[in-house]
């Protein structure tokens, strides 16, 4: 039996698009097949918040050297509630982060949980190895996994490895078609107090449907060399990488 071919307009924005639309209607309700997808899409976003990272096949994955450490909020239900434990660092980390700070660090890599475990999964170790590429030369300290973790955990964390700067690759919080959403986000001279708007950010990194491992890398490492050849970062850094001609940093 050959099922019949929907090309009809509607249809061909549905195939161009992830958002809902042109849905139809079975009498004041949605068709049972839209709303199937809306319980499964919803059902994904809702595990992808509650699924624990597994930080020992993230650090195979990742390779190198790894430490792993979290926050204060000491429970998921914790985390959610108390968005604040999420961004202060469980003292009894601190020993282990002081003990691998250098001298000289220009980078702490930060992984974290953040609201998707499940983007980290899919994508960190594999945007990682791409950065690393573009980051030669760099002096870089040991990665960093971090459980149960807001944003700002990266300054705590930044500031005890002696880092120039820190970048935290954290699960942004999901959407009903995107579960799996990377984000990054880069501090310049990380210390606890900083402010949102001190930090650079590149967001819905999750190919195919968001941007590449090398698309994200570039913009990333462009951010990165701006931001240690400028000592700046936030809004005092705006991001120029689609713009050819001031497309070296240290250009004026």
């Amino acid at each position: 039996m050959t099922l019949p071919v929907d090309d009809s307009p509607a249809a061909r924005l549905r195939a161009a698009t992830q958002a809902r639309i042109a849905l139809g209607r079975s009498g004041a309700a949605l068709p049972t097949g839209p709303m199937l997808a809306f319980q499964l899409d919803h059902a994904c976003a809702r595990d992808a918040v509650h699924l624990a990272m597994d930080g020992d096949t993230l650090a195979q994955l990742i390779g190198g050297e790894t430490l792993s450490v979290r926050s204060r909020a000491d429970t998921r239900e914790t985390y959610l509630k108390r968005p604040d434990l999420g961004r202060a660092l469980d003292p009894g980390c601190a020993p282990m982060l002081d003990a691998a700070a250098g001298q000289g660090h220009d980078l702490a890599l930060v992984v974290g949980d953040g609201l998707s475990a499940h983007a980290v999964h899919a994508h960190a170790p594999a945007l990682i190895a791409v950065l690393r590429e573009r980051l030669s030369g760099w002096r870089i300290a040991p990665v960093v996994l971090a459980r149960q973790a807001r944003v700002a955990l990266g300054d705590a964390i930044g500031e005890r490895l002696g880092a120039a700067i820190v970048l935290m690759l954290i699960g942004e919080r999901p959407g009903l078609s995107s579960p799996d959403s990377l984000g990054a986000y880069l501090t310049w001279a990380p210390r606890i107090g900083r402010r949102d708007s001190e930090r650079n950010c590149v967001s819905n990194i999750r190919p195919p449907h968001g941007l590449s491992y090398d698309q994200a890398a570039d913009r990333i490492a462009w951010l990165l060399n701006a931001a240690r050849s400028r000592r700046v970062s936030g809004i005092a850094l705006k991001d120029e990488t689609d713009m050819p001609l001031l497309a070296d940093p240290n250009a004026p």
